[in-house]
């Protein structure tokens, strides 16, 4: 009789979530909304990340501080915590936080693929855009209402979120960004919570033109000294596929754009200074008032 693959299928709202055990990889599972991939993550090799993207936003926590530093990292959207289990089997004890829409999707995935011994990893459950939002010292802002404790016993709030070295930016709704995560105000906040050195990678789906992209990194140059894009597919390539486009942004030089070579063989494409002002060319800024939800990978525009 053949083997349940099915970990868990559970119904968000009006989504379904599921999670999944590889058939020709036990071990490595799956994490969908209604039907459109997630995460992917190795319980029993938590470095082998599945998709480019992801390997590239790793390699860029591996260059943000000496071999096994720990790191306070911020992850915007959980997911099966692909990345929180990355940092934890590099840099074991680095203290991260999640923040996450959905606990009953996080309680699933931690009881189903729970975190190693020791792993120092809070949640903060609620939307990321009240979260950042929340008042900080010495402002004057309306509190966040929408904080949780962890599953895992550990409790975080609000004010737990400053002074992030690196903050991973993967809020997806399904197959979609919403425009309010993704705005000049929110990566104000962002910032704020940020180290002075502290690392932002957001992650897109985009092809050509690559408007949306394109007015991503037009809006972060405008809270970051530094911005780089990193993507696999060539901006250049009007029949391209649509596919993952990472936007890193920090006050400090990013080590991606100084030493590309630490992203590996192939290369991406890296678009900074001069090539990145020629790619953003007239691209707007998004702000709250002027701005879009991210491209729906089901648009027939990418057929």
């Amino acid at each position: 009789m053949p083997r349940n693959r099915r970990v868990f299928s559970l119904s968000l709202d009006n989504r379904q979530a599921k999670l999944m055990e590889s058939k020709r990889r036990p071990g490595r599972y799956e994490l969908s909304v209604d039907g459109i991939p997630q995460s992917v993550v190795s319980m029993t090799e938590p470095t082998a990340l599945e998709y480019p993207y992801i390997q590239h936003i790793a390699r860029a926590i591996d260059a943000a501080a000496e071999p096994g530093e720990p790191l306070f990292t911020v992850h915007l959207g959980a997911g099966a915590l692909t990345l929180a289990r990355y940092v934890e089997a590099t840099r074991a004890g680095s203290p991260q936080l999640v923040v996450e829409f959905e606990p009953a999707l996080y309680a699933a995935v931690i009881a189903a693929l729970p975190l190693p011994t020791g792993a120092d990893l809070r949640v903060i459950f609620g939307d990321a855009r009240a979260v950042a939002d929340a008042e900080l010292v010495g402002e004057e802002r309306t509190l966040s209402p929408v904080l949780g404790a962890a599953t895992t016993g550990a409790t975080a709030v609000d004010t737990d979120w400053m002074d992030a070295r690196f903050t991973v930016v993967d809020l997806w709704d399904a197959a979609v960004i919403r425009h309010r995560v993704a705005s000049q105000e929110f990566y104000t906040r962002v910032a704020a919570r940020s180290a002075a050195d502290g690392v932002v990678a957001v992650n897109l789906l985009d092809g050509y033109p690559f408007e949306y992209s394109r007015r991503q990194a037009a809006t972060l140059s405008t809270v970051f000294a530094h911005v780089a894009v990193v993507l696999d597919a060539d901006p250049a390539d009007d029949e391209g596929p649509l596919s993952n486009v990472v936007v890193f942004a920090s006050g400090q030089p990013l080590d991606v754009a100084t030493t590309p070579d630490l992203l590996g063989s192939p290369r991406p494409h890296m678009l900074h200074d001069d090539r990145l002002t020629s790619w953003i060319a007239e691209a707007r800024i998004m702000t709250d008032a002027d701005g879009t939800d991210s491209p729906d990978p089901d648009d027939p525009i990418w057929d």
